[in-house]
């Protein structure tokens, strides 16, 4: 345990499991006090007792449950440091076969989401006064994927399209908050062993009749660092990233994936 991040104020969507899980403790680690967020109210209550923390249940694609959630924030704070604004999920459908109701619940979580949690704490941010010894009044992180990249998988549009926008969108903040001096930037992670990626694994390998795992296996064979991500892989990121250290980092879609999207 260290005091790299000793009374950083944070909060992390989609917090009970996955990247937001051990993004949460390795800040809670640092020293951070962090406000778990997920609409699996059992798995965030169960992480903030282990964590001494607190949690709450919130839908994000809910306009009510974001302002709740960022209340609950400032009620208990009276300011917030850094949004983890990790919430989101995986599907793979052939492009040709996927539904309008598939299409809009993946914007709506993935993309249209993130932007109204952004939004919202950003209104907050703009009128709170610098964190302590810095200029930075707030941090805006996002969870994007490599998939905004790379495209090319035919059975990942909608995921992949949203991943996309997450980058657009977190370059577009980064510009109209820099003179309030608030920050924007995106992770943007590779295969990563999540519950998303069983997801995707399992999907995949029901379109094109592969075994369990055969998908998976697939995917990471060809990651240049001999092995698969973990959500640990990508906690360091995260507390540099919440940290003073990255005061001057702003519009960054920051690629940490053990080389995968390396060129030839």
């Amino acid at each position: 345990m260290t005091d790299r991040l000793s009374g950083v104020k944070v909060l992390v969507t989609g917090a009970a499991s996955g990247i937001g899980a051990a993004v949460a403790r390795r800040l809670v680690s640092d020293g951070a006090d962090v406000l778990l967020a997920d609409v699996n109210a059992e798995g965030a209550e169960q992480l903030a007792g282990e964590l001494r923390q607190s949690a709450v249940t919130v839908d994000v694609t809910r306009g009510a449950d974001i302002q709740r959630m960022l209340d609950a924030a400032y009620d208990r704070w009276g300011r917030l440091d850094v949004v983890f604004n990790n919430a989101g999920i995986g599907e793979a459908r052939p492009m040709l076969d996927i539904t309008e109701d598939e299409w809009d619940r993946m914007m709506a979580i993935n993309l249209r989401a993130v932007f109204f949690v952004l939004q919202a704490a950003a209104k907050r941010m703009v009128r709170q006064a610098p964190l302590p010894g810095s200029e930075v009044r707030g941090k805006l992180v996002q969870t994007a994927s490599i998939a905004a990249f790379r495209g090319g998988s035919p059975h990942l549009a909608h995921y992949a399209a949203t991943k996309a926008a997450v980058v657009s969108l977190t370059r577009t903040a980064a510009q109209v908050l820099a003179p309030s001096k608030v920050t924007s930037n995106c992770i943007c992670p590779g295969v990563v062993d999540t519950p998303l990626w069983k997801k995707l694994d399992s999907d995949i390998a029901e379109i094109e009749g592969l075994a369990i795992g055969e998908a998976w296996k697939r995917r990471t064979s060809g990651i240049p660092l001999g092995r698969p991500e973990t959500p640990d892989d990508l906690t360091g990121l995260l507390s540099f990233l919440a940290s003073r250290d990255s005061d001057y980092m702003t519009g960054q879609a920051i690629i940490l994936d053990g080389g995968l999207t390396m060129g030839p």
